[in-house]
């Protein structure tokens, strides 16, 4: 990998902006960021609201957290978590530098 482990996950404002809007109206879950094996790329990310477990790191700002397990977090390390809305659709898009290929769609990546 290409980056320090200590250095830790980024998460922008406009993505703590949609994962208020996510929330609005009910209890303010988190968005959880994980790495997995699979995807066409060999790892793929797997971004889903869910309940903070003791050992994760927990990203805050604007109200809102992000979590990141200890298993994922090397595979993120120095990585930038974003928010796009695009004409081919909205989504939480991770700008990984630890990746040295993602497929097309950004949802994969090898290392």
């Amino acid at each position: 990998m290409n980056v320090e482990l200590n250095l830790p996950p980024r998460v922008t404002e406009r993505a703590f902006a949609r994962l208020a809007e996510i929330n609005d109206g009910g209890p303010a879950r988190p968005l959880r960021v994980a790495v997995a094996g699979g995807g066409c790329s060999g790892f793929q990310y797997d971004i889903r609201l869910d309940d903070p477990a003791e050992d994760d790191l927990i990203l805050q700002g604007a109200g809102q957290s992000v979590v990141v397990d200890p298993v994922s977090l090397p595979f993120l390390a120095g990585a930038v978590i974003d928010f796009a809305d695009e004409l081919i659709g909205a989504r939480f898009t991770i700008e990984n530098p630890n990746a040295s290929s993602s497929c097309g769609c950004g949802t994969s990546f090898s290392i």
